[in-house]
């Protein structure tokens, strides 16, 4: 995605159409902090258990990643508890330093199958947050294992353990081909290795699917730079161009755990230097479910 950041800031505006129709979802039940009951007086993610304040944990996977590194060390920053999912548990406590009581590394490879993620994310995982993404290689099916396979096997081993809390970073112009951006540079780009936007898609149909209370987030190039101006969040398959830093996509991940306005959402996002500053639950207030 790295690579894609100007492409996707400078692409000129190309015609393009969406639709969404709003339904009322009776499972959106599940995980969301600020509503629990159990939350302590002056946290709003520690509840109490016989007499000590345990953290609610998060199951991260691609812990190690340019962006999930970032939501690592939000969820840290905010009160939580990691369970960092990593494919080289040694290499992954140096991307981390000093030694965190509240940060797990555990062995998780995403292409590996459900059961060893089952293992991994255990019964002590509250929600999972996906920041996975394949590596350019040569290797063209390494999207559909990484970023389809991958992801499909997340959500399986969420079933398995009975996880209903799911966050996926994906990427804008997924469906460019039904938004009419075919030939648009960014969506050719992306799908030159291996049909990478085409595989992240699937992986989002099959996450709608499974009855799991999910948020989509979408975000434009991703820029490694500090956040330059606010983030704007608009409905799926609705933004063609733009940035955004990896900070403030790490941000609405975390955000995403807090707010039941998120849920069952897909939410596409960028940073614009002329957007109004809105509160998290405004932007995702906005946002309409399918």
């Amino acid at each position: 995605m790295a690579m894609a950041t100007n492409l996707f800031h400078r692409i000129p505006p190309l015609s393009h159409s969406f639709s969404f129709t709003t339904t009322t979802n009776p499972r959106c039940t599940s995980f969301h902090l600020k509503a629990a009951s159990t939350v302590m007086e002056g946290s709003e993610i520690e509840e109490e258990k016989e007499g000590s304040s345990v953290r609610k944990k998060i199951f991260v996977a691609g812990a190690t990643g340019s962006t999930g590194k970032r939501i690592v060390e939000q969820l840290l920053a905010k009160g939580f508890a990691v369970k960092a999912g990593v494919r080289d548990v040694d290499k992954a406590k140096s991307t981390f330093p000093g030694n965190n009581p509240h940060l797990q590394f555990v062995k998780a490879d995403v292409t590996e199958g459900s059961t060893k993620l089952a293992d991994a994310i255990s019964d002590d995982s509250d929600a999972v947050i996906c920041a996975t993404g394949f590596r350019p290689s040569w290797d063209l099916l390494a999207p559909w294992k990484v970023d389809n396979y991958g992801t499909v096997n997340l959500v399986e081993a969420c079933r398995k353990k009975n996880v209903n809390r799911f966050i996926l970073v994906s990427s804008i112009l997924v469906n460019g081909a039904a938004m009419g951006q075919l030939l648009n540079p960014a969506y050719i780009f992306l799908n030159v290795f291996g049909l990478t936007l085409v595989a992240k898609l699937q992986a989002e149909q099959y996450i709608r699917k499974s009855g799991i209370d999910y948020t989509i987030i979408r975000p434009g190039g991703l820029k490694n730079d500090p956040p330059m101006g606010n983030i704007v969040m608009e409905p799926e398959d609705t933004l063609y161009a733009g940035s955004i830093s990896r900070d403030q996509v790490a941000e609405v991940a975390v955000e995403a755990l807090l707010l039941p306005e998120s849920s069952y959402k897909v939410v596409e996002i960028v940073a614009r230097t002329e957007a109004p500053k809105r509160s998290f639950d405004e932007l995702f207030g906005t946002i309409k479910q399918k």
